[in-house]
């Protein structure tokens, strides 16, 4: 059968910026063909297979971004922002996998089930931060949310998976439908779902949309994207998701996808929507304050330490939320540099607490923390450093993350957001410093005794993410310099 005269099929050049996701696939899909061949001693082979395949998909992004540009029909596109966060995915994958091996063995459910539904999940966030078209930006979407819905409820036989895995699915499924249903109406109103092509239209003085409709179409993708980055008043299903998944799991949710999300939230806004920054700007301040106090707020009175850290992501994803008020490129620049610490900050917390949780994670309340620091002082001082990370203390990337996002919300004329924004900070304090006390000013928990020595990937993961989150509080322009560049090739 004859190509249609359309189709123009892609070139070297546009397969080899998305080789990567094309690898993974492979990879991926080989791991499920090898499953049911492999001997239960002989499962540890697809966490390496895993580990290889995005050390090689960090390489291949890297070199391709000697030769940026778009492919496929420019539904994708490869630049500086795209690379960034493919690239930070990546990564996220690649600490996973080493907290992931130790916690599967002991839970007696080492599979390559597990590895290969995380590349599927990693893969859809690749296109999520690449897309350069609303339909594709959807696909990306939906192969990370499906994957991540499977991993929430990975094991099957513990109730608290089973009831994580299915709010996570049918929220997610309601909310998936609001952002469809938007892009359906941006079609509709403007004739593409091309970002570029958007904006074009929607700054053309001779096209007259209906205000009406386009302000409930981009109300409809709002509540998409806001429930992906758990952002107030969608952040309702976070806390109970988080808790029940398996810590990994939850690690792997409260970093990934969401920086994704956030990619995907920053690129609609600097390039389809920019006509309409003035109309978004009064949704996002709200939104932004509301997400931060709700976060915070709500964490303050959390004995559980996942659920702790899950309102401590939604507060943070309000700071993130702030960067996106500007609507500038120093706002675009400083919630990348945010995003990129968060991740190493987060992931490390998390993998303590999955060292500390044991077993059926039957020790993941504040008090089971209590003695660290006599116990296993080097994880209690590597903890520590991410808690202060997290509170915002100089010579901690998060200090820097912090500051960044306010100045530029100063520099956007945001006053008392940003002051609102310290102020939370400030009663994110209080929680975060509320572990450290009892990490060392308590005596060690009746638990402490069965506590062995961490696993080989539980102390690389660990330790090469304290090193990251200090160098990137004392050398922030490391990260900060590459994401400023990024974010003004977006427009």
């Amino acid at each position: 059968m004859p190509m249609p005269a359309s189709f123009v099929p892609p070139s070297p050049q546009e397969l080899f910026r998305f080789a990567p996701e094309m690898l993974m696939t492979v990879v991926a899909t080989l791991i499920m063909v090898m499953e049911p061949l492999s001997a239960p001693e002989g499962k540890r082979k697809f966490a390496v297979m895993t580990f290889l395949a995005l050390i090689a998909g960090i390489v291949l992004t890297v070199m391709g971004t000697n030769d940026p540009g778009t492919a496929f029909s420019k539904m994708l596109v490869l630049d500086g922002f795209a690379a960034f966060f493919r690239i930070l995915v990546m990564v996220v994958g690649l600490l996973i996998v080493l907290i992931s091996t130790n916690y599967l063995k002991l839970e007696q459910h080492e599979s390559g089930e597990y590895y290969a539904v995380m590349l599927f999940s990693i893969i859809g966030q690749c296109l999520m931060v690449s897309a350069n078209e609303l339909i594709m930006l959807f696909i990306g979407l939906e192969c990370s949310s499906i994957a991540s819905y499977v991993l929430a409820g990975y094991l099957r036989d513990d109730k608290r998976n089973n009831e994580s895995a299915l709010k996570y699915f049918l929220l997610g499924s309601f909310a998936t439908a609001f952002l469809l249903y938007g892009v359906a109406w941006i079609y509709g109103l403007t004739g593409t779902t091309n970002l570029s092509a958007i904006r074009t239209t929607l700054l053309d003085p001779t096209n007259h949309p209906n205000l009406v409709m386009l302000g409930a179409a981009t109300a409809l993708l709002f509540v998409g994207l806001a429930f992906k980055v758990s952002a107030a008043p969608f952040q309702m299903w976070a806390p109970d998701v988080y808790q029940g998944a398996p810590a990994p799991v939850t690690a792997f949710m409260s970093v990934g996808p969401k920086a994704a999300a956030f990619a995907m939230f920053l690129r609609i806004l600097m390039t389809a929507f920019e006509p309409l920054k003035d109309r978004w700007e009064p949704i996002l301040w709200v939104s932004a304050l509301a997400t931060m106090i709700i976060g915070n707020f709500a964490a303050l009175r959390q004995t559980n330490i996942k659920r702790l850290l899950a309102y401590s992501s939604i507060a943070h994803a309000g700071y993130v939320m702030v960067a996106l008020t500007t609507h500038s490129e120093i706002g675009t620049a400083a919630a990348m540099f945010y995003l990129a610490s968060y991740a190493f900050m987060n992931i490390g917390a998390f993998a303590v607490v999955t060292y500390v949780a044991r077993r059926g994670e039957k020790h993941v309340a504040t008090q089971d923390l209590s003695g660290l620091s006599q116990t296993q002082p080097l994880v209690a001082a590597m903890l520590t450093i991410f808690l202060l990370s997290l509170t915002g203390i100089p010579l901690t990337a998060g200090f820097f993350g912090k500051f960044y996002i306010f100045k530029a919300a100063l520099d956007a004329n945001l006053i008392w957001l940003a002051v609102l924004g310290m102020l939370n900070s400030a009663v994110a304090a209080y929680y975060y410093l509320r572990i450290i006390v009892v990490m060392y000013m308590q005596p060690p928990a009746e638990s402490a005794e069965e506590l062995l020595a961490p696993s080989a990937g539980i102390r690389v993961a660990i330790l090469c993410t304290a090193i990251v989150t200090l160098f990137l509080g004392i050398f922030p322009s490391f990260v900060l310099d590459f994401a400023g560049r990024s974010a003004s090739l977006i427009r």
